[in-house]
């Protein structure tokens, strides 16, 4: 556990990384021989591994997390994520505050901008919602925007795991720090760097890995063209997930980067189905059972089997426009409606 927290601490490059796990895995030779002969090192990796050495880092580490409440957990524990060691660069360890045997259920990832719109929001929302309803452990990035959404959604029906970009005593953002505790409460909270980690920009693409990493499909729900979720999706495809991309507006700017996905070869989401069906899952719902709010029963009711426009159900509900819109969304999750043109509506049969 202390040499791997040391090698995690000095940023191994992948080949390293490999070599470091292979060595412990055939457990013969010097270890010490090995670091600062065999696993050629720069000049800066070696002083700061030997600094470290010497100042006791690993052992201070393990016991404020002890204090904390944080488990450390390393490449060879059984409770390490199986899916995250298929990875061409898998973390040496994993900090983790919460539930870890979470870790090792399917899990599956919702990322997006952080400059989410209200459409956006709804649907990371209620998608999360849903797929945490069915047993999938919901994981993003406890970021503003789509993360949040994502991971309250989660908790409404089930569990959540976040992964940060920073050390589990330095969340971030600050005002996600009680989502986290409810994180934490049902699932848990994860990170690759040391306990008082700032949130450095360079460690949020290095932190996409995992959330991909971790999780047998990646959702992309709304992201311009230069956006984090985007590094997600990208690294899905590395590591031989499945990604997934929502359509939004032709011309909105947080929807060109999930329409650039698409026309790459992500699968286009327009029903919880799409998913369900390429993850190999089965909706096991019966329809008649399905309890309906009330105010979805009332847009459920004005709806008909021909097709009915939302002009048409703002005219006939004592709603308003944003409560029906998000009733219409969640009846579409419930594949109980489907949309069959632009803003028109029929009854699934």
């Amino acid at each position: 556990m202390k040499g791997l927290l040391l090698f995690n601490k000095i940023n191994l490059n992948s080949l390293q990384r490999k070599e470091v796990i292979s060595f412990l895995k055939e457990k013969s030779g010097n270890l010490e021989e090995f670091i600062l002969k065999d696993l050629n090192l720069s000049s800066h990796q070696k002083d700061l591994f030997l600094k470290l050495l010497k100042e006791k880092w690993a052992e201070k580490e393990i016991e404020e997390a002890k204090k904390e409440d944080i488990e450390i957990i390393d490449f060879f524990s059984p409770f390490y994520p199986s899916l995250l060691k298929e990875i061409p660069t898998p973390p040496l360890v994993l900090y983790v505050k919460g539930k870890k045997e979470v870790l090792n259920k399917l899990c599956f990832a919702i990322v997006g901008t952080r400059l989410a719109s209200l459409y956006g929001k709804m649907m990371a929302e209620k998608i999360a919602s849903t797929l945490a309803s069915l047993g999938l452990v919901i994981v993003s990035g406890l970021a503003r925007g789509i993360d949040t959404y994502a991971h309250q959604g989660a908790l409404k029906e089930g569990i959540t795991v976040a992964v940060l970009g920073s050390g589990l005593l330095n969340i971030y953002p600050k005002e996600n720090i009680s989502l986290a505790k409810e994180i934490i409460d049902k699932g848990a909270i994860i990170s690759e760097f040391s306990l008082k980690t700032p949130p450095f920009r360079r460690n949020f693409p290095q932190r996409n890995r995992i959330i991909s990493g971790v999780s047998c499909g990646v959702l992309v729900v709304e992201a311009p063209k230069r956006s984090g979720a985007l590094i997600t999706a990208r690294f899905a495809l590395e590591q031989n997930r499945e990604v997934f991309a929502l359509p939004g507006e032709a011309f909105s700017p947080t929807s060109k980067g999930t329409h650039f996905l698409i026309k790459e070869g992500a699968k286009l989401v327009d029903s919880l189905e799409d998913i369900l069906e390429e993850l190999n899952l089965k909706l096991k719902v019966n329809k008649k059972e399905i309890k309906i709010p009330e105010e979805e029963r009332e847009v459920f009711d004005i709806i008909n089997e021909k097709g009915t426009y939302l002009e048409e159900i703002v005219l006939k509900s004592h709603l308003k426009k944003e409560k029906i819109m998000k009733a219409v969304i969640s009846l579409q999750m419930k594949n109980l409606i489907k949309e069959i043109a632009p803003l028109c509506f029929v009854k699934m049969k």
